[in-house]
């Protein structure tokens, strides 16, 4: 069994709904802060893959106050909003479940039972 890996804010009642999910069902995963530990571009770019994604935008959370002070939403550079998540990891939706080949977005958190 693959190990999990959850793109987590503590703050969030979904992201901690989705974690609690994971461990009730045994799996071990490894807890990534994201908002602490940004991810880079590249693994932006794998995350989006593994979601099985082609518009950033559905990986991004569109009511944050800088999406919209960085006009995103007329942002069509795919490049550019790949690099505004990198930049801004607040931008990324939450959280993120991936098993190393295949990723759900949490919301709802019972997504995340497809990868248990």
């Amino acid at each position: 069994m693959c190990k999990l890996t959850i793109w987590h804010n503590p703050r969030c009642s979904k992201s901690r709904q989705t974690l609690a999910l994971i461990e009730a069902a045994g799996r071990e995963v490894e807890i990534i802060r994201y908002l602490e530990q940004p991810p880079s571009l590249e693994v932006i770019k794998t995350m989006l893959s593994q979601l099985g994604l082609t518009d950033p935008r559905a990986m991004m959370r569109q009511g944050e106050a800088i999406y919209k002070e960085l006009g995103l939403k007329s942002e069509d550079d795919f490049d550019g909003l790949l690099a505004a998540m990198a930049q801004h990891s607040i931008l990324i939706e939450r959280p993120i479940v991936s098993n190393s080949r295949r990723a759900v977005i949490g919301r709802p958190p019972e997504s995340v039972k497809d990868l248990l």
